[in-house]
């Protein structure tokens, strides 16, 4: 457990999260089978997504190097659960 806005880790269990970053479109994770996709609006220009592995190593952010598709309303990616935690968010670029 950890305290101020609270996180709860436990066990074998593994954590795929968004990051809020102020001013950047809003994310949102859903569960799609064994998948979790992560969304957010479009267009969204100017912006990047990234992703890291730990949040206590603030320079393991990377550009998300897998595909990102687009229906005109809506940017999203695919992933299948890591064995761990991972974290996305979108920065300016």
């Amino acid at each position: 457990m950890i305290g101020g806005n609270y996180s709860l880790t436990g066990g074998f269990w593994s954590l795929i999260a968004v990051v809020q970053t102020p001013g950047a479109p809003l994310l949102t994770i859903t569960h799609s089978g064994n998948n979790v996709v992560v969304t957010w609006s479009s267009p969204s220009t100017g912006f990047a997504l990234q992703q890291n592995s730990n949040l206590a190593t603030p320079s393991g952010w990377a550009s998300f190097n897998g595909t990102v598709t687009d229906n005109g309303v809506t940017k999203s990616v695919t992933n299948s659960p890591p064995i761990g935690n991972l974290f996305f968010r979108l920065v300016t670029h």
